[in-house]
């Protein structure tokens, strides 16, 4: 970066980045610290645009820019990237602008053939989710309707969520390598959940998308994540900062790695180009 450098626009992950984990319970705290709302609020009042990008759905996603009090502090209504970058909308209110879906039959039936107890949701939009039977209790938001997969999945869809229980993250990640999952990008989380989605789509095509329609290039962009579904966007920004507690595969495809989502790891990267 060049000396006086400051970035146009700033991504910022939900789950682990902004958000701290519970630990041992798979969701986060829905509270944002002081140190990183300040100093998210710095970075804002700079003009950096603040674009929220997570595998959350949209539905999941503006309760967390209300905690930011984003909708009221920026100058122009908040461009979202949600469900790994299938879907993108502007807030407040809640306008969808663009959409990926794919046929997710195939993918669906290879999973569940090696894993048939397997949980599976499909988002519904505005409202919650489609499932095959009850997730977690706290894994999930909105409404919850159960369904059969067949319909579930029987139309184009923007994104399939895959969870089961009695499998590890690395039950997954093998999985995936061994089946191939063709014509599907897949990213499994910090436990036995894996979303799949259109292939060409992630966090890192959502937000180039939105960085073209705010006339901003990659290079001018920080991107902060935590998760597996974050090492596009790591590698796509100018610097992509992974947070203290990732997984070593997210820090290696980043620029830099800052402190633990417990240790204000956001804060402490704005304040490197935003002090106070």
């Amino acid at each position: 970066m060049t000396a006086g450098w400051q970035p146009r626009l700033l991504a910022l992950d939900i789950d682990g980045t902004l958000l701290a984990w519970v630990e041992g319970e798979g969701q986060t705290y829905e509270k944002v610290s002081p140190a990183v709302y300040a100093a998210v609020h710095d970075a804002l009042a700079a003009g950096t645009h603040i674009v929220l990008a997570s595998g959350r759905s949209a539905h999941g996603m503006t309760r967390i820019a209300d905690l930011l009090n984003l909708p009221e502090a920026a100058s122009d209504r908040l461009w979202v990237v949600a469900s790994n970058g299938a879907v993108i909308f502007r807030y407040a209110p809640v306008e969808i602008v663009h959409e990926e879906t794919f046929d997710a039959r195939a993918a669906v039936a290879e999973v569940l053939s090696h894993h048939p107890e397997a949980l599976v949701a499909v988002e519904e939009r505005g409202v919650g989710y489609r499932i095959n039977r009850p997730f977690p209790a706290g894994e999930l938001t909105g409404d919850m309707i159960e369904s059969d997969i067949d319909h579930m999945v029987g139309e184009p869809v923007s994104r399939v969520i895959i969870r089961d229980p009695s499998a590890t993250a690395d039950d997954f990640v093998a999985l995936a390598e061994k089946v191939g999952l063709h014509g599907t990008n897949y990213v499994v989380g910090w436990t036995a959940w894996m979303d799949l989605s259109p292939v060409g789509v992630s966090k890192a095509s959502g937000l180039d998308y939105v960085a073209a329609e705010l006339g901003v290039s990659a290079a001018d962009v920080i991107a902060i994540g935590d998760g597996r579904n974050d090492l596009e966007m790591l590698r796509w920004a100018g610097r992509g900062v992974a947070m203290g507690q990732a997984v070593d595969e997210v820090k290696a495809a980043a620029d830099a790695v800052t402190d633990t989502v417990y240790d204000d790891g956001v804060a402490t990267e704005l304040r490197l180009w935003f002090p106070t």
